[in-house]
């Protein structure tokens, strides 16, 4: 078992856009075994190369029972938006949150070997998609919320026993958010 140090709010790899993987081999393959470790040991739905301090376009994901990673994803989400979905994040431990995401997303990329793969999903699925392949654009779920909700959360953080911040920083996410995030 590898299991990584998490990286928390803060660190600036969850701030980096994460390139697109290249190079389907055997370090590939051990970077997807040491984030579903991470990840499974966490315990968490998901986790993305970044935050196991990793630049790569990867992410893992473990909800409803499956099991499974994404390499290079690309989103096409849904017009129907939940917009009071619970939402949490390991690199920000103990603290959830609404957050507006997509209903339905169906995420495309590739697996470890290189080989083209299409994921659908809704609700806690599509939420998870979505939220990783965020963490891969440098977003954070804390840029999803609406001022006033990110207000609240940003005390809250401030707050925590794991935050050493200085003044955080938000970015808008390049995906579609029809309107609701800002």
């Amino acid at each position: 078992m590898a299991i990584q140090s998490i990286r928390l709010f803060g660190d600036p790899v969850l701030r980096t856009p994460a390139e697109p993987v290249k190079d389907f081999d055997k370090e590939l393959r051990k970077l997807v075994k040491d984030l579903t470790d991470t990840m499974m040991d966490a315990p968490g739905a998901g986790l993305a190369a970044p935050q196991i301090g990793v630049g790569l376009r990867v992410f893992t994901y473990y909800v409803d029972d499956q099991l499974g990673h994404l390499i290079n994803p690309n989103l096409d989400l849904s017009e129907d938006l939940d917009e009071e979905g619970e939402e949490g994040c390991l690199s920000f431990p103990g603290l959830s949150y609404p957050t507006p995401r997509a209903i339905r997303a169906v995420a495309k990329g590739f697996d470890m070997h290189g080989e083209p793969v299409t994921l659908e999903g809704t609700d806690l699925m599509a939420r998870c998609f979505q939220h990783e392949t965020d963490h891969l654009d440098g977003i954070l779920f804390i840029d999803r919320m609406d001022p006033a909700q990110r207000k609240l959360a940003m005390r809250e953080i401030r707050q925590a026993e794991w935050s050493g911040l200085s003044a955080p920083t938000f970015k808008f996410s390049p995906h579609a958010t029809h309107g609701k995030a800002l």
